[in-house]
């Protein structure tokens, strides 16, 4: 009995000691793993920072040859010279007129007042101007034809109110008439252009040019 327990204890000493042996050896392989891994680590670092190092310069090399090749490709544009002045394209009169910087923002950017002789000089341009959109409908160049004749609309509107507030009594009713008939038949002109009818803008133009020779008449 007594040799079976010191079998037996012995069997489990044995046991145990092997099992922390075995032990041990396990914690010194992991131990030793860690090691490793932490020095592999290391070593990996200066490789990766090399890596993205070339890897940069090779970025910039393909790079710089990209933008050499298609600065060798590029073609050259051609610029032209300005547009002329006072009215050279459609619309443009009012942003060609000289600007003074000293002036106040209400008189450098709004129409001024003229006496009316001179609103009757600037009511002749615009005539000019308005008679000047045939050449517009002809090409059915339909924003040039509204561009301008918005433009001249504004001049000929306040040019003569200041032309009929001078003028008699007798006189200023059938002027108003007359003026209210021209810029009926502008605004059907530029409606004509909006649609792009060939038909009615000949038609509203010949009714336009009509009025507006009987205006120029009656105010002399």
């Amino acid at each position: 009995m007594a040799q079976a327990m010191g079998r037996f204890s012995g069997g489990v000493f044995e046991g145990s000691f092997g099992s922390k042996t075995s032990r041990l050896n396990v914690c010194s392989k992991r131990v030793t793993s860690v090691t490793r891994f932490i020095v592999r680590a290391q070593h990996g670092k200066p490789q990766s920072s090399r890596r993205s190092v070339i890897g940069l310069v090779a970025t910039g090399l393909v790079t710089g040859s990209f933008v050499q090749l298609v600065l060798a490709d590029a073609i050259p544009i051609k610029i032209g010279p300005p547009p002329p002045l006072s009215g050279g394209l459609g619309g443009t009169l009012n942003s060609d007129e000289a600007r003074d910087l000293a002036l106040p923002l209400k008189q450098r950017f709004f129409i001024q007042p003229l006496n009316p002789s001179e609103a009757a000089e600037r009511t002749k341009e615009s005539a000019k101007e308005i008679v000047g959109v045939k050449k517009f409908i002809e090409k059915k160049a339909w924003p040039s034809v509204q561009n301008d004749l918005r433009l001249r609309a504004e001049y000929l509107r306040y040019d003569l109110n200041t032309i009929i507030s001078s003028k008699p009594k007798e006189e200023k009713q059938s002027l108003k008439e007359l003026t209210a008939k021209l810029f009926k038949d502008i605004n059907n002109l530029d409606y004509a252009a909006k649609v792009k009818s060939s038909s009615d803008a000949e038609k509203y133009y010949a009714e336009t040019v009509s009025t507006l020779n009987d205006v120029l008449a009656k105010i002399g």
